[in-house]
């Protein structure tokens, strides 16, 4: 088997272990998220007990895996190195919260969720792809402006006599 195929084959095993845990959790009920987004009303914490045990199985893997020179199936890791916080980073950890406590999902038990048809689901994925493909375009279109502005000062300083 190709390392592509192997990684398709990893891909989708890993994606549909993750669809399984969530539904099985119950984290595709938007019920269950505003639930646990409302502590002064009817507060259902079984959504803390799922994020730790998602932390505590995380921290173990990544450990183990992190003693390895490079991954099973490609030639290294592929970590983030940035560390600053930038308001598109801090825009979109706002959005992202919006989005969890109106529409009771965040992006994984969405997906999962559209199995079941059912128009809040579709709507909710629709909005969030609309959101996602709006934020491309527009990232796209600040940064050509940025440059661009870049460009006319460092022509501007090129051409000052100081």
């Amino acid at each position: 088997m190709k390392r592509k195929s192997k990684q398709l084959l990893v891909s989708l095993v890993a994606g549909l272990m993750f669809g399984v845990g969530l539904a099985v959790s119950g984290m595709t009920q938007p019920g269950k998220v505003v639930g646990f987004l409302d502590p002064l009303g009817r507060w259902d914490a079984s959504l803390m007990f799922v994020m730790a045990g998602a932390i505590a199985v995380h921290f173990v893997a990544y450990r183990l895996v992190a003693r390895r020179g490079a991954p099973l199936l490609m030639p290294q890791f592929s970590l983030p190195t940035r560390r600053d916080l930038d308001i598109k980073l801090l825009a979109g950890a706002a959005l992202f919260g919006i989005g969890w406590g109106v529409g009771g999902f965040c992006p994984g038990p969405a997906l999962v969720s559209l199995a079941t048809g059912a128009p809040t689901v579709l709507a909710f994925v629709v909005a969030m792809l609309v959101g996602t493909l709006v934020t491309a375009r527009l990232d796209a279109l600040l940064t050509q402006r940025a440059n661009a502005r870049r460009r006319t000062l460092v022509r501007g300083n090129a051409e000052s006599p100081l």
